[in-house]
């Protein structure tokens, strides 16, 4: 058994682990008891988490290593790593919040980003092409692969930040129902199973900062991969289609962050824009490398 194939084993015990981990969270998020203090299903999934994490991050470093390269040179590599960094995100936030009650959307994440690596994107280890064999295909791409693992967890956030205004502002109308004393209104008596989210301020505050952090790294890659490219091709910039949607991205994140910072836009406004900016990522990354001819093309399948 080579290195390759103990890499592809540690994925798909990760994916076990974070399948199991996920089950735990679900659990304890559908079983909300306040006078229980110990949450031991979500605690099982934490850990759960943190062991997936691990054999996670090891399956990685070991196909890079079967490559005797960094792990990113195509897609199911690239795959590996950013879901790595979006989970590792999750744990060191968690570390200063108690943030269980996420547990089970990053776990559902992670299981449904290795899935489409292992089903789809999957390639046997192979040599660096010539035009990669560069120290700049580590520091290019590693601040790639950051900034997408980050947008993605920020995104999550977002989409969490929507759902929990639309119960804050269900729970505001019956409120305000119940305090005008409209003999129509029906009030539920029974508790909610379901563990309340984290407030959607508090949802819109973290994704904002874990955004403004992926937006620095993106930047970096833009002006990464532009020195790259002058070194690679003679020029800086070649308006291939990689390069224009990486541009375009980085514009919807500069504009959900100038709207959020300067123009007041919060709430669902800045919810969908943040989306929006994760939407383009995802075509940069999936659409272009299959479907559209590229100067990146050898970073495909």
């Amino acid at each position: 058994m080579n290195l390759e194939e103990i890499s592809l084993i540690l994925v798909y015990g990760a994916m076990a682990v974070y399948t199991i981990a996920m089950i735990a969270f679900g659990i304890d998020l559908t079983s909300a008891d306040k006078e229980v203090k110990v949450r031991k299903a979500a605690n099982i999934g934490m850990s759960l988490t943190v062991l997936g994490f691990g054999l996670h991050g090891v399956g990685t470093v070991l196909r890079g290593v079967a490559g005797s390269r960094v792990p990113w040179a195509n897609m199911y590599e690239f795959t590996l790593t950013f879901t790595c960094v979006a989970v590792g995100t999750y744990l060191v936030l968690a570390r200063k919040r108690d943030l269980r009650v996420l547990g089970t959307f990053v776990n559902g994440l992670a299981v449904l980003s290795l899935g489409i690596a292992v089903a789809v994107l999957y390639v046997r280890v192979q040599g660096t092409p010539p035009i990669l064999d560069h120290y700049w295909l580590v520091i290019h791409v590693s601040t790639a692969t950051l900034a997408m693992g980050l947008f993605a967890f920020a995104a999550l956030m977002s989409a969490l930040q929507l759902v929990q205004i639309r119960k804050e502002e269900m729970e505001k109308a019956k409120a305000k129902a119940v305090a005008a004393g409209d003999g129509d209104t029906v009030v539920d008596e029974k508790p909610s199973r379901l563990r309340n989210l984290p407030a959607a301020k508090d949802l819109e505050t973290g994704a904002l900062r874990v955004t403004v952090v992926g937006f620095l790294l993106w930047t970096f890659t833009l002006i990464a991969g532009a020195i790259w490219a002058e070194h690679a091709w003679g020029r800086p910039w070649n308006w291939d289609p990689k390069e224009t949607m990486s541009l375009v991205v980085w514009g919807f994140y500069a504009a959900y962050l100038h709207a959020r910072t300067t123009r007041g836009w919060e709430g669902k406004r800045a919810a969908w824009l943040n989306l929006i900016g994760i939407a383009g990522l995802m075509v940069n990354y999936y659409v272009i490398n299959f479907f559209v001819d590229s100067l990146h093309s050898y970073a495909g399948l």
